[in-house]
């Protein structure tokens, strides 16, 4: 018998409609997956025959096939286990309203007892779910209210296998998150951990930070240790404009597909501060990866990006920042699919004063004695 469920790939921070096509036929015991899996969606069978054994149910005892279709796109992930699952279900004939699956798009990472685990990218799957006109969204509970963000789409929330089963079987009726997106944003903008308004004295870093956050420019501060730079550098996103509504979504997003939303989490409400340690590399601050995943630069996108202790980032690093600074984008090109990632950022840098001036300075004020031998 031949099911068709239906998931989502996340590319970029776009998702992509995927049919997952099960069919149980006679032969031989095998199961195969198919449509250019890569080793976690292979994974994928183990995890889920253990989980429907666990529960009670069976595995199909004959020849077992899954696509992934469209089968020219690599699909990357655990988050199709349970549309597998209940799809393999569904062709074995152990559900009673297999039709119903049509109307849903289900996503999930399951354990090997049923469990639910929570899933990245929530929310451009949520949108896309709209777009392609599903009835409903299924996805773990962690997932639910980010998800939920998105209007005009029913969202359940789901802790286990059985909870899908029962609910496709009619058993079990389980309501919709319910999420007041406007409100709960517009109340979480006024909520800061630290504030500018907090710092005492240092008028004039105040009065250039001010002007750069007006503006829009980008700024270094250069002072000793302890001076504060860090300090304000952190506040600095508190006197910035607040996130229209258009930004917040563009930020949730990059957030969920790189897996940065906490549990329960919905629209990010103020502007993001990345602060990456002078030892990042260059893929994790541009980008990049074997799958394609956002860095710092878009991670900070409609915020702030603050590279504390300036000169020791190494210069490949910082020369890669060159075009997406120009451009407010970065594109990851591969063998057979490229990425735009958006990267609008504030840059604020900061530096202790170089060590060979100080010294020079010290020098011509007659602190070096005892014949010192003078350097070109």
């Amino acid at each position: 018998m031949l099911v068709k469920t239906y998931g989502s790939a996340v590319y970029g921070v776009e998702a992509i409609t995927i049919t997952v096509e099960v069919n149980v036929m006679p032969g031989n015991i095998h199961y195969y997956i198919v449509g250019l899996p890569d080793n976690a969606v292979k994974e994928s069978l183990q995890r889920v025959e253990s989980a429907i054994k666990t529960i009670g149910y069976q595995m199909p005892r004959t020849k077992l096939v899954i696509n992934l279709a469209p089968a020219d796109i690599k699909k990357s992930g655990s988050s199709f286990d349970l549309a597998i699952a209940i799809g393999i279900l569904a062709a074995n004939n152990q559900l009673n309203e297999p039709g119903k699956l049509k109307d849903y798009m289900i996503m999930g990472e399951l354990n090997l007892d049923g469990t639910v685990h929570p899933i990245k990218g929530a929310l451009p799957i949520a949108i896309t779910a709209r777009k392609e006109g599903f009835k409903g969204l299924i996805v773990p509970k962690q997932n639910c209210r980010e998800a939920g963000m998105v209007n005009a789409l029913p969202v359940y929330g789901i802790g286990h296998l059985t909870e899908l089963i029962s609910f496709m079987n009619d058993e079990q009726s389980i309501q919709p998150v319910v999420v007041n997106t406007r409100d709960e944003f517009y109340q979480a903008q006024e909520e800061f951990e630290f504030d500018f308004s907090e710092v005492k004295g240092q008028e004039n870093i105040k009065r250039a930070l001010e002007i750069a956050a007006a503006g829009g420019h980008n700024a270094i501060l250069i002072g000793p240790p302890g001076a504060g730079k860090t300090m304000l550098a952190k506040r600095l996103p508190t006197i910035l404009p607040p996130l229209s509504l258009k930004e917040a979504l563009e930020t949730t997003k990059i957030h969920s597909v790189a897996g940065k939303l906490p549990a329960h989490a919905t629209l990010i409400a103020r502007r993001p501060f990345r602060s990456p340690h002078h030892t990042i590399s260059d893929v994790a601050l541009v980008g990049g990866g074997g799958i394609p995943q956002p860095g710092e630069i878009s991670l900070a996108h409609n915020g702030v990006l603050f590279l504390d202790e300036l000169p020791e980032f190494k210069r490949s690093v910082l020369e890669v920042m060159r075009q997406p600074m120009e451009e407010r984008r970065v594109s990851i090109s591969r063998a057979k699919v490229a990425i735009d990632f958006p990267a609008s950022f504030m840059l604020i840098s900061s530096m202790n004063p170089c060590s060979r001036v100080a010294l020079f300075r010290h020098f011509l004020k007659g602190g070096v004695r005892g014949g010192a031998k003078s350097r070109p």
